[in-house]
């Protein structure tokens, strides 16, 4: 049963079909695995949304920053942002029965030797560590009380993970670090800001997955969030934001033996949208 990746998504349901073609996908045989961002700043948000539930257990995708931006404005917390494209979804007939299945997504998706999350993990969370983090967070927005999270969900900080950290700071460095994160210091505190290719940010910030003593190294990490990065197909890290959205491509590997599929896009958006 092969199982493809693909990047971020973000309303370019077109493209997501083209990229289908190119595969010669086959629901029945075959499994796609979604980095995050399903949603926002594309034309078909609602569209996409439908399609992967259509899905069922032949899809597998993790929340990213846009998916929980989403269900936040949806119980009325946040704010809507310039380039915002979720109108369609919040006035659907059927938008209750979408938001409960993309609420009930997960934030880290393990199998075998791959590690699935939209943007990144602390450096000093093991595997084990990492999935009950996740764990730990999808409770709380799974659960009766999610609201609760929802209207405390933004913000900074904290910057740094802390075991003794509880409730909405600790969730919320949980949620940061699997949505938003690109780089972080050696002492492993979170930088939210430069969204540049590593080479470009400043003094003293580390891409996460270059950290010293990562203590995650043991997975071939699978991610989505960072359009600058561009495609990397490597041993420990599959990376396939390429920037559909900005009319770059829409990118898949196949895991089983790394084969890459994709497809040019039509730019959508612009980067400082």
């Amino acid at each position: 049963m092969p199982t493809y990746a693909i990047g971020d998504l973000q309303g370019c349901q077109a493209s997501l079909l083209r990229l289908l073609d190119e595969m010669k996908f086959d629901p029945a045989a075959d499994r796609l695995w979604f980095v995050g961002d399903l949603v926002n700043r594309g034309p078909d948000s609602l569209a996409v949304l439908r399609f992967v539930k259509s899905l069922g257990d032949a899809a597998i995708s993790v929340l990213g920053n846009h998916d929980l931006h989403l269900l936040a404005l949806a119980e009325g917390y946040g704010r809507a942002h310039k380039g915002d494209t979720l109108e369609a979804i919040l006035a659907a007939p059927d938008r209750d029965e979408l938001l409960a299945w993309l609420r009930r997504q997960k934030l880290a998706w393990r199998e075998g030797d791959f590690l699935m999350v939209h943007a990144g993990v602390l450096p000093g969370w093991s595997l084990d560590d990492t999935m009950q983090h996740a764990v730990e967070a999808e409770a709380a927005l799974q659960g009766a009380h999610y609201r609760d999270f929802f209207a405390q969900m933004y913000g900074n900080a904290p910057v740094a993970w802390d075991a003794g950290l509880q409730g909405i700071e600790r969730l919320r460095v949980i949620v940061n670090a699997f949505t938003r994160l690109r780089y972080c210091s050696i002492d492993a505190e979170m930088e939210f800001h430069h969204k540049g290719a590593p080479g470009t940010q400043p003094a003293g910030w580390l891409p996460w997955f270059e950290v010293p003593g990562r203590k995650s190294v043991d997975a071939t990490f699978v991610i989505g969030h960072w359009s600058t990065l561009g495609l990397i197909n490597r041993p420990d890290l599959i990376a396939l934001d390429t920037g559909c959205l900005w009319g770059g491509r829409l990118t898949a590997v196949r895991l089983e033996d790394r084969q890459v599929f994709a497809v040019q896009c039509p730019q959508m958006s612009h980067p400082k949208s």
